[in-house]
């Protein structure tokens, strides 16, 4: 991560308002500049590995307020999602570094082998959307699993068609998509045994990680998740 000082990201907008006065394009080029300078400013931090903005779209907590604000993220998702946490249809876990986890189950989510999520469960990722898009303070991360049935391959890429499916409903449904990662990870991290239908059920899932976004530790929240 690196800082953008403000004099030096002040004196490139001077810079480019002053050249190419022939440029008939000069002034769109400008203003686009001029934006993208003040963004970092304001945001204060750019990714020098990835090269975007992380204050301009996220921000950024410090000390206790990073755990407050988890906490009042999970109470909200466990009063919206709790019938379908009785039915267990999904699982919520507080994980270490106050991330938040979502299980959510394939039986009720997807059709066997297919990555198009089931009508019946769009009222249960329109809940999670609604509590998601208001804590913006979080990167999303989306990871699709499946069971052992199958080639290595063809479970990679389903797991992959999952997590996008589910990232494409969340996007479409009012969470900002700058703020959503997505994997697959096949069949290589297994909850239960494959060798029954129970342990295969279990297997097959996605799990959606909320990462706080701490002041100092950006890349932290941009970081793939652990298998907990």
């Amino acid at each position: 991560m690196k800082s953008i000082p403000v004099v030096a990201g002040l004196g490139l907008i001077v810079a480019l308002s002053g050249c190419a006065t022939d440029d008939p394009n000069r002034r769109a080029k400008t203003g686009a500049a001029v934006g993208a300078i003040a963004g970092a400013v304001l945001g204060h931090q750019i990714d020098g590995d990835k090269g975007r903005f992380v204050g301009a779209a996220v921000g950024a907590m410090t000390g206790g307020a990073v755990g407050n604000y988890m906490d009042k993220q999970q109470r909200e998702l466990e009063a919206q999602l709790a019938e379908e946490q009785r039915n267990n249809e999904i699982e919520l876990e507080r994980l270490k570094n106050d991330v938040l986890k979502v299980n959510l189950n394939s039986e009720v989510s997807f059709d066997f082998n297919k990555a198009d999520i089931k009508p019946g469960f769009y009222g249960t990722l329109n809940k999670l959307a609604s509590v998601v898009a208001k804590y913006d303070n979080t990167v999303i991360h989306i990871v699709g699993h499946t069971d052992s049935s199958g080639s290595d391959s063809y479970n990679q890429q389903l797991s992959e068609r999952r997590a996008l499916s589910v990232k494409d409903y969340l996007a479409a449904n009012g969470v900002s998509v700058s703020r959503i990662r997505t994997e697959g990870r096949g069949e290589s991290e297994p909850r239960a045994t494959n060798a029954t239908p129970e342990g295969r059920a279990m297997n097959r899932r996605v799990e959606i990680y909320l990462k706080p976004v701490v002041e100092g530790q950006e890349n932290e929240a941009y970081q793939p998740p652990q298998q907990y």
